[in-house]
């Protein structure tokens, strides 16, 4: 029997991971999802489900939800991806990582199965997902989509709620080379009497009227149609925060997770379970619920040290956003991309605080990794500061506190890869 690191390694080599090889790994189509759901008896059956997209936010959108309905009292799975550290990460129950033993398992007993069929990795994860939630015998389940959403291996679930949390881009080759491209993408996961809850359109009514144009035609014929909601339209929940999660951005997840509440209690089920007293102490403690990490998250202190998995140029430009209003007289960025993401675009926002910013280039483990002297190359033309360009994030990091005075801010960046190597590394 293989030992659970080898049963990774299968998994990275006998399915294309998208983390490493990109547009390679991804598989247009259904087709392998519904043969391995048919062959497993379709578990998404067996429990409620919850459906988040959404370009940004998907992560602590689907945690802050978890969270929540965990200090509810119910029995909560959570699908996410990437993982960070470990694979067992993206499946989760009540917050406890799936056992080792139960991928060791899966892999041994249904390798003979799902080989011809030569599955993505994301294919048989959300399989695996699928599967172990039933057998975990839970309540509902919060599903991260993986890329887009209409032809995403999520989408064969009928949620009791579909949430989009934001449209903007990244993933252009496999999605559309605009907004109303992208956003038709991502409706693909409505469904005919389904309620839908948008997070925020950002003031682009093509974004906007796709969503109301698919939504209309998923409920042409129904006589009493569920409802559509934009988060950011209400403005009774724009004031609230979550006291557990940093992020300035995260206030735009907590006013979308706020409306998708709202819109659940709508229903029997979750009317009574979710209180005023669920909502806040989920919210109160989603990092410790949930696992969620690397959302402006604090790893050190004297110099404060910052991480944030942040990678397209919307997520960028909230990172920096926030880095600009840190008072330390000098802002030492650990920063690496991998080399499908605009990265001209994100240099760009960071000349916002070049006046204060130092930045140490280096590049995520990942296959797909910018090559560090190729981005500081750029960086430097975009009239930044570069002190070091490394290859690793260990000579990174140990370069900047090198040079950093108790009072500094330090930042790490730019890709969830980078985050997950600190991780691995230093923690």
């Amino acid at each position: 029997m293989l030992s659970y690191a080898e049963t990774i390694e299968y998994l990275y080599h006998a399915a294309p991971l998208f983390q490493n090889i990109g547009a390679g790994a991804y598989k247009e189509g259904l087709s392998n999802t519904h043969a391995l759901d048919e062959h497993f008896g379709h578990p998404h059956r067996r429990y409620r489900t919850i459906h988040v997209a959404g370009t940004n936010g998907k992560g602590s959108t689907s945690s802050m939800l978890a969270a929540i309905l965990q200090s509810a009292g119910l029995r909560v799975g959570l699908y996410t991806s990437p993982h960070l550290v470990d694979f067992r990460e993206r499946i989760r129950v009540n917050g406890e990582m799936i056992p080792e033993q139960r991928v060791i398992d899966f892999v041994e007993q249904e390798r003979a199965f799902f080989e011809p069929l030569y599955p993505s990795f994301f294919e048989l994860t959300t399989a695996l997902a699928f599967l172990y939630f039933a057998e975990q015998e839970v309540d509902v389940a919060v599903v991260e989509v993986g890329l887009g959403g209409r032809l995403d291996c999520t989408n064969i679930i009928t949620p009791d709620l579909s949430i989009i949390t934001n449209i903007s881009f990244d993933h252009q080759q496999f999605l559309g080379d605009s907004l109303a491209k992208i956003a038709a993408e991502k409706a693909g996961i409505m469904k005919k009497g389904r309620g839908v809850v948008v997070g925020e359109t950002n003031h682009h009514a093509e974004v906007r009227e796709v969503f109301v144009r698919v939504f209309n035609e998923k409920n042409a014929s129904n006589s009493a149609k569920p409802s559509l909601r934009f988060a950011d339209e209400e403005p009774q929940y724009s004031t609230v925060t979550t006291p557990s999660l940093k992020g300035s951005y995260q206030r735009v997840n907590v006013q979308t997770v706020l409306c998708a509440i709202d819109e659940l209690c709508k229903q029997p089920f979750y009317a009574e379970r979710l209180t005023d007293e669920a909502v806040g102490e989920g919210l109160a403690h989603v990092m410790e619920l949930t696992g969620l990490r690397g959302r402006w998250q604090q790893v050190s202190e004297r110099p404060t040290m910052v991480c944030d998995v942040g990678h397209n140029a919307a997520g960028i430009a909230y990172v920096v956003e926030q880095l600009s209003r840190q008072e330390a007289p000098i802002l030492r960025v650990i920063f690496g991309m991998v080399d499908d993401k605009d990265y001209e675009q994100a240099l760009t926002l960071y000349e916002q605080v070049r006046d204060r910013a130092v930045l140490y280039i280096t590049q995520p483990s990942s296959k797909r990794a910018l090559e560090a002297r190729r981005l500081a190359a750029v960086a430097q033309a975009h009239g930044l500061l570069v002190k070091t360009c490394v290859p690793t994030i260990k000579e990174a990091v140990e370069a900047a506190l090198a040079d950093a005075n108790p009072d500094d801010f330090v930042l790490i960046s730019g890709s969830c890869y980078l985050v997950a190597d600190y991780f691995s590394i230093f923690c």
